[in-house]
């Protein structure tokens, strides 16, 4: 398994080497080892959670304000389209946004640190997700940012077939800005990318 910095700080792709035979195949998904190395606390995770979304899905922009949460997320099954938003105060990058598409064959993860706004779209029917996250989950610090928002422009690859309604009804950005204003996350010199 091996790791990359992406154009965002401290946003990490992960990409396993799957062993593929005529069975399927088989490939490590966490290697605690490499997670240290890419500046990762493995111990710091508390939650695995799990997602099923129909084709065409899109859930988020979700965003934990406060302290934040940093995840580690991999498609098991299927393909979506994965977007992350920096909206960390003082960041070089923020209100900057990348995709990465996550791929069940591939079996590569991203890492979205603590402060970034993270939502996919389902590419396939279904689209397993998987979540590794470091905190416990608290609703009083959720913010949910509407995908469709003017200034970030994310141009999702699909329709859109479904949403939650709290994701149908989030507000952009611009109507935000108090709320988003007790995200207390920034960007760790340690998190810069390298290259």
């Amino acid at each position: 398994m091996r790791w990359s910095s992406t154009r965002i700080a401290g946003v990490l792709e992960f990409t396993p080497e799957p062993h593929v035979d005529d069975r399927g195949f088989f490939s490590r998904t966490f290697d605690a080892d490499v997670a240290r190395e890419a500046g990762i606390d493995p111990d710091a995770f508390v939650q695995d959670s799990m997602s099923r979304s129909r084709r065409g899905v899109v859930r988020g922009l979700h965003i934990r304000v406060g302290e934040g949460e940093s995840k580690l997320v991999r498609c098991s099954s299927g393909q979506v389209f994965d977007v992350v938003v920096d909206l960390r105060p003082g960041s070089p990058t923020y209100l900057e946004w990348l995709s990465v598409v996550l791929d069940g064959d591939r079996q590569n993860s991203v890492y979205i640190p603590a402060g970034c706004a993270h939502g996919f779209q389902a590419l396939t029917e279904p689209a397993d997700t998987a979540y590794r996250i470091d905190r416990r989950h608290d609703p009083r610090e959720d913010i949910t940012i509407a995908h469709d928002d003017p200034r970030l422009a994310i141009p999702w690859p699909l329709p859109v077939s479904a949403m939650s309604r709290s994701d149908a009804t989030a507000l952009p950005l611009a109507q935000l800005s108090t709320a988003l204003g007790s995200i207390r996350a920034l960007a760790r010199p340690s998190e810069q990318p390298t290259g």
